[in-house]
């Protein structure tokens, strides 16, 4: 369900901003164009929106600002510790992708940015059709995540980056499960949405998935 790789964050939630903002070379090409990125997810939704893995409040800051509704979904105790502090007025859950209760809300859209590939291409396409069962007619998944082309394209992006001595990202791309833009557009069109995808960066595609 994701929680498998909650304790990682243990460790990242001290340093995590300094990551995104490309103080970490290793990791600059994935957080590439950070910012439009989150703003881009914020864009596409409105209203009451549950945001899952909510780190640091990054993309929270982006919601908030544009006067929806949040609910943070958080399963690194850390992390929701620092969601908590910095946006003390919102409602925080511990929760993940699968795993998670909202009681009497009406929901608007599903946010997240570099989260979704915690889960198996099984498990995502449950966490779908969750969504759509929560989701009024209309209603939308928005997330951006590493994502690509074809597997050929992922083994290619893994020998890059080992020949570039990036170890810490070849174990991220090896450990977790990164899927491809084929296998996320059946999936998404199984569960009942519509779909299109947007690169963002070498890495990161977002996902507009509107529930038809």
């Amino acid at each position: 369900m994701g929680r498998e790789f909650v304790d990682i964050f243990d460790g990242w939630a001290d340093s995590y901003d300094a990551s995104v903002s490309g103080k970490d070379p290793e990791y600059r090409d994935v957080f590439e164009g950070y910012e439009t990125i989150l703003s881009e997810v914020a864009n596409r939704v409105s209203g009451t929106i549950i945001e899952f893995g909510t780190g640091t409040g990054n993309l929270t800051a982006k919601l908030l600002e544009a006067g929806f509704s949040v609910i943070g979904i958080e399963p690194n105790t850390k992390m929701l510790e620092v969601t908590a502090k910095r946006f003390p007025s919102i409602n925080l859950i511990d929760g993940d992708l699968l795993e998670f209760d909202v009681q009497n809300e009406n929901i608007d859209a599903f946010v997240s940015t570099y989260v979704f590939h915690h889960l198996t291409d099984d498990e995502k396409g449950i966490a779908l059709k969750k969504y759509a069962n929560l989701l009024s007619k209309n209603g939308k998944v928005v997330f951006a995540d590493t994502v690509f082309l074809t597997e050929e394209a992922k083994k290619a992006q893994i020998a890059k980056e080992r020949n570039r001595g990036f170890l810490n990202v070849v174990e991220d791309l090896e450990r977790e499960y990164y899927t491809t833009i084929p296998k996320l557009k059946e999936l998404f069109t199984e569960a009942g949405f519509q779909v299109e995808f947007v690169k963002m960066n070498d890495y990161v595609w977002l996902m507009d998935a509107t529930k038809k």
